[in-house]
């Protein structure tokens, strides 16, 4: 948690300027008691109404200098808080797109949605209300305390006794409950993950009737959400009634003590009232006290969660040269005997992947689910870095670029078309911010969206995800995007998956021959998408099976052949 006031540095004054003006208020409530006890012993007791009336003017005084000091200790600690919760908000943003893939599948998404929401408002809550009662608390309880001795020492007695008990109860509800809270926090990222799926799978849920089950595994885990924060609830809810009936007693004993003090003529009656203020006065400010407490304690749970995330380090090092000055060369990519494990598993998803690429040539990637097709291509950007052996993009490792450069040359189609809330010329202008009209409408004519966005127009609102469009539109336009930047590398990763025969076939023709000198990389499980490939790359539980041309796998690699046997009549496997 500490580490995170670094995002306070740029609010030192208002961090400063916002408790010393608590502290500004608390001195002269302080003083309210003793005036209070003025007009009893001296203006009541003498009858002197204009002795009353100066220092009832001076009770109002005091008030209104009170809530200038308040009002302007509220506004710097607002302003720091908010101002904290922004920066924080940006650092962890700005971090979690440093992350490389590896690390966002270790964290979840769902946790880190609720660490860049709930938990930095709670943090932030924390700080607002650290800043306006964390010195102003303790300095009413300890000033309450050292102004009762000096209007009697025995009665203040009393004080000395009930403040630490006090003490022992809160910071002991404090050490147990804290824990706990990390707990719920925890619970909360669960309730987060099942609600993110149940959104996002809303239709697949629909289409198999599974709504009441769904109902019921969120019921089931929000009630265990329920169950825990009943318990610290519980817990904390002792705080006010045991804080209560200390301080309860401990208006007893001043009474008490001071009732006799006043029987022997030691001190007043005004002087007693005065005490009662300040016992009254430490009751309200424990109060706070104990809130801030419930309130830290959750903050400082949260804080610690975002340090978690914070701490994590990118497994992907970014090279700090400028820009790699490149050999001509006609090779665009090459794999060196490469294997790769994801870290959350043992086994590897690839092993000794060895090919390469030319510059212009198209790459058919073939074989049957989880063969390691994605993995693959996902090395070539460098989403994952591999564990053994050389990727290499014009020669040079890709561990040697700046991810700017790499990814400057490669333009990829992710599996799931993904667009964003805008217009089709916003989506468009992903890749290449300035690219004209004509530069898109080509990159969509290519894609075989053409007619598509010649009936809406490229101001045409794409809702977010895509939502108002068919699967087969969404996957050409992200076709189009990609194609838009003139990338060196297309990597299609089963992006034509929703498109028709027909319309896939256009799309691969139109690739061919609108994109002279791509080196394209072509993923599919469909062997007629790729059998015009210059090479075809086959991959069978991360291993490669072959790799050759359509004709030369069909009489060397039986995993080929009966991808295409189990797909297209023999006749058109002969073609």
């Amino acid at each position: 948690m500490r580490k995170l006031l670094r995002f306070l540095g740029n609010y030192k004054k208002e961090s400063i300027l916002g408790p010393l003006f608590k502290l500004l208020e608390a001195s002269f409530e302080l003083f309210v008691p003793l005036v209070v006890a003025g007009i009893i012993d001296t203006g009541i007791k003498n009858q002197d109404k204009n002795y009353v009336l100066v220092m009832g003017g001076l009770l109002l005084l005091l008030g209104v200098i009170g809530l200038i000091c308040s009002i302007t200790a509220q506004y710097f600690a607002a302003k720091a808080a908010v101002g904290f919760g922004t920066e924080l908000r940006n650092h962890l943003f700005a971090h979690l797109n440093r992350l490389s893939y590896q690390e966002i599948d270790e964290a979840g998404t769902a946790t880190l949605i609720t660490r860049m929401t709930s938990d930095i408002n709670q943090v932030q809550s924390g700080v607002n209300l650290v800043l306006r009662l964390f010195l102003r608390s303790p300095f009413i309880v300890f000033g309450a305390m050292i102004m009762a001795f000096t209007v009697n020492v025995k009665v203040a007695l009393v004080f000395v006794v009930t403040i630490p008990v006090l003490s022992i109860v809160v910071f002991g509800i404090m050490a147990v409950s804290m824990p706990l809270y990390k707990t719920v926090q925890a619970r909360l990222d669960r309730i987060t993950l099942a609600t993110r799926e149940t959104l996002v799978g809303v239709r697949v849920i629909r289409a198999f009737n599974q709504q009441k089950k769904e109902e019921e595994n969120f019921e089931e885990e929000n009630n265990r959400l329920l169950q825990l924060q009943k318990v610290v609830g519980r817990i904390s809810g002792l705080l006010n009634p045991l804080t209560y009936s200390i301080i309860n007693l401990g208006l007893i004993a001043v009474i008490w003590v001071g009732a006799k003090e006043v029987n022997s003529g030691v001190i007043s009656q005004g002087e007693v009232v005065a005490l009662t203020n300040y016992m009254s006065q430490i009751l309200v400010e424990l109060i706070k006290l104990a809130n801030l407490i419930v309130t830290t304690t959750k903050a400082v749970a949260c804080g610690n969660r975002i340090c978690t995330v914070l701490e994590m380090k990118p497994s992907i090092e970014e090279k700090q040269t400028k820009w790699l000055e490149e050999q001509g060369d006609s090779v665009a990519v090459e794999f060196r005997h490469v294997s790769f494990a994801y870290s959350s598993m043992q086994a590897e998803a690839l092993h000794d992947i060895h090919f390469v690429a030319k510059k212009g040539q198209t790459i058919g990637i073939i074989g049957g689910t989880g063969s390691g097709k994605s993995s693959v291509i996902h090395l070539i950007p460098r989403f994952y870095d591999r564990t053994s052996g050389q990727v290499l993009i014009n020669g040079i490792d890709v561990k040697e670029y700046p991810n700017d450069q790499l990814r400057e040359k490669i333009g990829i189609v992710p599996q799931k078309a993904v667009l964003f809330k805008g217009t089709i010329r916003d989506n468009m202008k992903w890749g290449k911010k300035e690219a004209t009209d004509e530069e898109i409408q080509k990159a969509l004519s290519i894609a075989q969206a053409g007619d598509f966005v010649k009936e809406n127009g490229l101001d045409y609102p794409i809702q977010q995800g895509g939502k108002n469009l068919s699967g087969g539109q969404r996957q050409r336009l992200t076709i189009a995007r990609a194609l838009v930047k003139q990338p060196e590398i297309l990597i299609l990763d089963d992006s034509s998956s929703a498109l028709d025969f027909a319309t896939d076939a256009k799309l691969r023709k139109a690739i061919k021959e609108e994109t002279k000198g791509m080196t394209v990389f072509l993923v599919s499980q469909r062997a007629s998408s790729i059998r015009y490939a210059d090479q075809i790359l086959v991959l069978d539980d991360g291993k490669m099976a072959g790799i050759g041309t359509h004709e030369e796998l069909l009489k060397t690699c039986n995993v080929y052949q009966e991808i295409c046997l189990s797909q297209l009549s023999k006749e058109e496997v002969a073609r």
